[in-house]
């Protein structure tokens, strides 16, 4: 029986829900311009490096600093792991004059501060020609890592990938053709790269004779 044949008041029908109206968009996030990860002025921004790439390159005084690879490292203890971090650096006046370091910290800063004092200890001067190339074409080899190393005409540039380019960047070199034919270690690859110096000065030497 309904409420009106009871003689009670008519039900109450509910009325159609009407569409819920959004007030205005605020900004995106990133700043002026919208957009994720967009900068001032509608730019976006520039994701940080990975690891193994080449970061970051600053002059401090007459030396130049470049990061060539940085690694999360790890040290199992009796309660679990404590990790650190590796980083390799080569610095170089661009004037001949070069050397690489290691360091292991628990913060990024601080390995990296530790590998650019070695370096600047282990630093060596490779004779340039004409201040822009090599006086020879040169191997390296340390360890699995293999670099081959050619004296170019100018204008050529500097034909050189990874770390190899790093160091031929601090040292100096304009006008170079480089080619890695054996591990791609970081590590080695700077190591057998420096390592051609030496034989070079044989060959001059040698010729001398």
């Amino acid at each position: 029986m309904s409420d009106e044949t009871a003689g009670g008041p008519p039900a109450e029908t509910s009325a159609p829900e009407q569409p819920r109206s959004r007030g205005p968009r605020g900004p995106r996030r990133g700043g002026p311009g919208g957009g994720g990860g967009r900068g001032p002025g509608g730019e976006r921004g520039r994701r940080g490096p990975r690891d193994g790439q080449q970061t970051e390159e600053r002059a401090e005084g007459e030396l130049v600093d470049k990061l060539v690879a940085i690694n999360r490292v790890a040290k199992v203890v009796k309660g679990g792991k404590n990790f650190a971090f590796a980083a390799l650096v080569v610095v170089g006046d661009k004037k001949g004059r070069v050397g690489y370091g290691h360091g292991k910290a628990r913060e990024v800063p601080e390995a990296i501060r530790k590998a650019t004092d070695e370096a600047k200890k282990s630093l060596i001067r490779v004779p340039l020609r004409e201040g822009r190339t090599l006086h020879h074409d040169g191997h390296g080899r340390w360890g699995a890592g293999k670099v081959m190393l050619r004296a170019a005409p100018p204008g050529t540039g500097l034909i050189a990938g990874g770390p190899m380019r790093a160091v031929l960047e601090v040292l100096g070199v304009a006008d170079v053709v480089a080619k890695s034919k054996g591990s791609s270690n970081p590590y080695n690859m700077v190591r057998a790269t420096i390592a051609t110096r030496w034989l070079s000065l044989r060959i001059r030497l040698l010729c001398k004779a």
